[in-house]
């Protein structure tokens, strides 16, 4: 598969920096364009309408989600631990695009919900042969989930709600041991 080129992908990172920022309203063509530092018609020779932009955006999610499921499969600390240690938050580029199609998903696009629905289930499907059954694959997601969202509202929010180092390895040792 070849790279796009690299206007069209700062334009999708424009794309995604507004909706992560400023949220759904806020990510016009023109704000886009703005941020992205080209014409409208730059934009447009990448992007024909909004709809295309989001389309854009959820391919690059489905592409990211790849990659990661590649990694989660040949991980060497094993799926499960891969998993959970990569749901901290680190502001890489499947991070950011899983917000921003939140954003997406939230401003109530259908395309976005089913698209993020898809990630999740995909990494069941990474995942499940891992677990013993239907609850412990439960738990893996849900431990996940717990991390990502405390790791998220980190700045303040929540202080210490978010594992690391050595107490992060027992909680990984701890799921895994559960989910075997």
């Amino acid at each position: 598969m070849s790279r796009p080129p690299r206007a069209r992908e700062s334009v999708l990172d424009a794309f995604e920096a507004t909706l992560i920022s400023s949220g759904g309203r806020a990510a016009t063509m023109d704000a886009t364009a703005r941020a992205a530092g080209v014409s409208k018609g730059g934009l447009l020779y990448h992007f024909a309408s909004k709809d295309a932009l989001e389309a854009g955006l959820l391919e690059r999610l489905a592409a990211l989600v790849d990659e990661d499921l590649e990694r989660i499969a040949a991980a060497p600390e094993g799926a499960i631990g891969y998993f959970l240690r990569t749901s901290v938050m680190d502001d890489d580029p499947l991070d950011r695009v899983i917000i921003a199609v939140s954003r997406l998903a939230q401003g109530g696009s259908s395309a976005a919900v089913a698209a993020l629905r898809d990630m999740r289930h995909r990494w069941q499907d990474a995942l499940r042969p891992h677990t013993r059954d239907a609850a412990a694959l439960d738990l893996v997601m849900l431990v996940s989930d717990g991390l990502y969202f405390n790791n998220a509202l980190e700045g303040g929010v929540l202080t210490d709600a978010v594992p690391e180092g050595p107490a992060l390895d027992r909680l990984v040792a701890l799921v895994e041991s559960a989910a075997r």
